[in-house]
């Protein structure tokens, strides 16, 4: 359900939310078990080297929560607390945060990159929890569409300080987004062993 501020809304709309989470409940993404998710974590580490940010995230949204699959952090900790995730049920790690908290939900509703070079140049985003809570200033995302036409989540890099992404982000981070979604579709066909 969208969360309205005053006149804003916070949260979008999500009307694909109960097939996309058919989908990844089938690619059994959303869910932190074991070490399967490692390669997520080490291409958000080289998101975030690309884009030189403190924090980069891959990150799957179904119709209730986000879900860090991918995390790098600036302590390297790979702790989803440091940006307001919480657990779920014993032996899951902190990587699941409400679908108010960011703009990755923005991202995979709209079905396309977004770029906020300071998030408080836009009132419909200065007010995110993000902004008080961790102090992210700037956000570069796009959407994980795959194979099926779903948008699965997004890959994005956010810094604490207002970034110029200008023409040369958005492609980079468009190109990300196509590479992960490749690995997405190798990791799907070497389960089902095509």
């Amino acid at each position: 359900m969208p969360r309205a501020v005053g006149r804003l809304l916070v949260t979008p709309v999500d009307g694909d939310a109960p097939v996309r989470s058919r989908r990844l409940r089938v690619l059994g993404l959303g869910e932190r078990d074991d070490a399967s998710f490692d390669d997520f974590d080490a291409f958000a580490d080289r998101v975030a080297e690309v884009t030189d940010v403190p924090f980069s995230m891959v990150n799957f949204i179904d119709g209730n929560r986000q879900f860090y699959a991918g995390l790098h952090t600036p302590a390297g900790t790979r702790r989803g607390a440091d940006l307001g995730a919480t657990a779920a049920g014993s032996g899951r790690s902190g990587r699941y945060v409400a679908l108010d908290h960011g703009y990755c939900p923005h991202v995979v509703v709209r079905r396309k990159a977004l770029v906020l070079d300071d998030v408080c140049d836009y009132p419909r985003f200065a007010g995110n929890p993000v902004v008080d809570d961790i102090g992210i200033r700037s956000y570069l995302g796009a959407p994980l569409i795959d194979r099926t036409g779903i948008a699965l989540g997004a890959v994005c890099a956010v810094d604490t300080v207002p970034r110029p992404w200008g023409r040369a982000g958005l492609d980079t981070i468009k190109s990300l987004a196509r590479e992960l979604v490749g690995h997405l579709r190798s990791r799907e066909e070497n389960a089902l062993g095509l």
